[in-house]
């Protein structure tokens, strides 16, 4: 079974190039969600192994997208330029591996491996 990752980012190209990225390593990409209502409608319809978020999308805070992932206990990383993302998203993003950005294609990639076994 192939691992499966929701991808959240609003900027098109670095979400085509991290799902270049994960699909290169043999990930199978869910998204790119470039809006909170996009990544919930499409956990609806699957749930994945774990996340990768952004945390400002066009219509606001990843947080709603974090905290049903967090019910689902669907591990995610952040892949942020801020240093501490639970002051923009709220406490559900505090803890999480931030691979900020840019991002690091090792560091992501490590990252992810370490949710998957959290």
């Amino acid at each position: 079974m192939r691992k499966t990752v929701l991808l959240v980012e609003d900027e098109f190209l670095i979400a085509m190039d991290l799902k270049l990225l994960l699909e290169q390593r043999g990930w199978r990409v869910t998204g790119p969600a470039a809006t909170v209502r996009e990544a919930l409608d499409l956990l609806q319809d699957e749930l994945p192994a774990v996340a990768v978020l952004d945390v400002w999308l066009p219509d606001g805070a990843v947080t709603p997208v974090a905290e049903a992932l967090r019910a689902q206990n669907v591990p995610f990383v952040i892949a942020s330029a801020y240093d501490n993302p639970e002051r923009q998203g709220g406490e559900v993003l505090a803890g999480a591996c931030n691979v900020g950005k840019p991002t690091d294609a090792r560091d992501l990639l490590v990252a992810l491996e370490e949710a998957l076994q959290s």
